[in-house]
């Protein structure tokens, strides 16, 4: 899924208060959760194909000078993508994903007469450092790169898209921190500010207008609670309360806190980010017997697929948002028939990028990489569905709302931007 730091602003001061809950269940704490690389599937297809992985030696291409790297197609714009495939851990294998959906969108640009082959991508290994992808983008610039596609983590964003900028060359990132984006440097993955908003809409359908949230005091619930913070101010939902927790005392108490206003009607929607506290929490609401009718519930994206979520009845009926995973179901069959792995949702991401890098509009536009072409409003139809870059270098997803049901979940709205 994701990673990276949102500075946000003020906190809610948790007070500790004992007496209406004591007597309910402990809340059972797994470990401080770390926001993962989210899964994404934009909208395109194509036939299976072979290719071998590994560093070629540098390669001349038309008029441009050698460049360093793996060379995947053959058309007269250079396009390059910095991935950590070095990288120590799942971030290793993150990144060969994100070579490997590369790669399939080379294919499919080479195999399919509708396609002009407009660009040639040049792999370069990050090792998931900010210091190689700074040294990576340096490298590009001087081998005559007219687009940057990655890295993969905030800092690294940061560090290639200062040295992009610089040059007057745009990047597209994959990290989902906002902090990352600048005029120039666009960030491809669903950010978290999307995602909550489509919620807070979405329950703003149902009648809610008083939201509360209750989140970890962690990275992954300070990024959570600064986007609840932006999304309620721009769908001009109240927000009553926001609650932070460190341990299980201090969830006890928000749950206490918050349990007269929800008696009372006074918040009527609430935010339960983290998915690995949230059964927990949702137990004390239970036993505060808080109608579920009464309120609606929504989590975060992270809630997808996990067992725990669904498996916990007071939970079953509340919603969350999520990418539509058609085109990752798409691209898995043919990922896992050339690679014998199974991709990682990331592999779309650079799919997608690929292909929007190869777009004649964008690819042999005076200058290449237009930022007019690329903001423009309509977006682009990409293998997770539609998106668009904003000027400030974040972006909007079309995303579907699920709902809880037991052992699972089910689309219950479409696809839309929030």
């Amino acid at each position: 899924m994701r990673g990276g730091e949102i500075e946000i602003g003020d906190y809610c001061m948790l007070k500790l208060v004992v007496g209406l809950l004591k007597n309910t269940p402990k809340l059972a704490f797994g470990g401080a959760m770390a926001l993962g690389l989210a899964a994404c599937t934009p909208d395109f297809n194509f036939g299976p194909t072979t290719s071998n992985f590994g560093t070629q030696k540098p390669t001349v291409t038309g008029n441009l000078a050698p460049a360093t790297g793996e060379i995947l197609g053959d058309g007269p714009v250079r396009v390059v993508l910095l991935a950590p495939l070095s990288g120590e851990g799942g971030l290793g294998n993150v990144g060969i994903s994100l070579r490997n959906g590369a790669k399939l969108a080379i294919d499919k640009i080479q195999g399919s007469p509708q396609f002009s082959s407009n660009i040639h991508l040049v792999v370069k290994d990050t090792g998931g450092s900010a210091v190689k992808a700074r040294a990576a983008a340096t490298q590009a610039v001087s081998e005559g790169a007219s687009l940057i596609l990655g890295p993969l983590r905030s800092d690294s964003v940061r560090a290639a898209g200062s040295v992009a900028r610089t040059a007057g060359i745009p990047l597209i990132g994959f990290s989902n921190n906002t902090g990352a984006s600048a005029p120039g440097i666009y960030l491809l993955n669903v950010l978290p500010e999307t995602e909550v908003l489509r919620s807070v809409k979405y329950a703003q359908n149902f009648g809610r207008k008083s939201f509360a949230a209750i989140v970890p005091r962690t990275d992954f619930g300070q990024i959570q609670e600064g986007a609840f913070r932006v999304a309620t101010a721009n769908s001009g939902a109240a927000v009553h309360s926001i609650y932070q927790f460190s341990n299980e005392l201090e969830a006890r108490s928000a749950v206490e806190q918050l349990v007269p206003f929800l008696l009372s009607g006074s918040v009527d929607a609430i935010f339960l980010p983290d998915r690995a506290t949230a059964p927990s929490i949702a137990v004390l609401f239970e036993a505060a017997q808080i109608e579920k009718t009464d309120v609606t519930i929504i989590g975060s994206a992270d809630w997808d697929g996990d067992v725990k979520i669904s498996q916990t009845p007071f939970l079953t009926g509340a919603f969350f948002p999520a990418v539509d995973s058609a085109g990752y179901e798409r691209l898995k069959p043919e990922y896992e028939a050339t690679y014998s792995a199974t991709p990682h949702p990331m592999a779309t991401f650079a799919y997608t990028a690929v292909l929007l890098a190869n777009s004649s509009s964008l690819a042999n536009a005076t200058p290449r990489y237009d930022r007019n072409q690329l903001t423009r409003p309509s977006g682009f139809a990409g293998q997770d569905g539609v998106f668009r870059f904003l000027d400030n270098g974040t972006n909007q997803h079309a995303l579907v709302m699920k709902q809880v049901v037991i052992d699972g979940s089910r689309v219950v709205d479409s696809a839309k931007m929030p």
